[in-house]
């Protein structure tokens, strides 16, 4: 019988397709949940510093981290700045308008966003203002350059929902966040919501972590300024 009409979602792995991808990826059952900062602290709004030296432990274990911090926030996308590292790493896993899922560690990432693309305006949240959700415009399309954990050139074109992931953690690394871009009235009912949800959140994390048979992270009973 002829299927027409249907096609397999594809996996990409650094945008390379890649066969018979875990549901959770490797490194997340590698690595080790760690607690992601919140707006107000320091590391999240100043710039990250080039990563150097490559193919090195340390920033294996970073990526690997950084993969199960975002797996246990159920997260799309995660900057090293989150986990409260000054690096130029960030790291993503979603699956797009498509049903194709894109994974992957880009490090020492500039971004060239597509400003002919339609633009886009979506709810946009952010892991380190857990549980806020605000109309954003967004370019529909971008492109990241940077490198593997082990210095091998990256170069990755993105549209939509990948285009927005790579958008708002590139700029985490240079110290900006979403609610930056939001107004004042925005950022008012960004940090109400955040107020409002923050501990069911936190709770979420925690009992993701027990699953994943991990040792939770922990928070402080009130964010940044409280």
């Amino acid at each position: 019988m002829w299927n027409f009409g249907r096609r397999k979602p594809v996996t990409y792995l650094l945008g390379e397709p890649v066969e018979d991808y875990p549901a959770i990826a490797p490194e997340v059952l590698r690595g080790h949940p760690l607690r992601i900062t919140e707006i107000g602290e320091p590391v999240l709004h100043s710039p990250t510093r080039k990563v150097t030296e490559f193919s090195t432990p340390q920033l294996a274990r970073l990526i690997d981290d950084m993969f199960t911090t975002m797996e246990v926030a159920e997260g799309v996308g995660l900057a090293a700045t989150q986990v409260g590292s000054d690096l130029r790493v960030f790291v993503y896993d979603l699956t797009d308008e498509q049903g194709d899922r894109h994974v992957g560690a880009i490090v020492n990432p500039e971004l060239e966003m597509d400003l002919e693309a339609e633009p886009e305006t979506e709810d946009e949240g952010c892991l380190s203002v857990p549980g806020a959700y605000e109309p954003l415009e967004r370019p529909g399309g971008a492109t990241v350059r940077g490198v593997d954990q082990y210095g091998a050139p990256v170069q990755l074109a993105a549209t939509g929902y990948l285009a927005r992931c790579f958008i708002h953690e590139t700029q985490h690394l240079d110290g900006t966040l979403y609610w930056d871009h939001l107004t004042p009235e925005l950022q008012a009912d960004a940090l109400r919501q955040r107020d409002e949800n923050r501990a069911n959140i936190l709770a979420g994390r925690h009992e993701i972590a027990i699953e994943l048979e991990k040792t939770p992270a922990e928070y402080p009973e009130q964010p940044p300024g409280k």
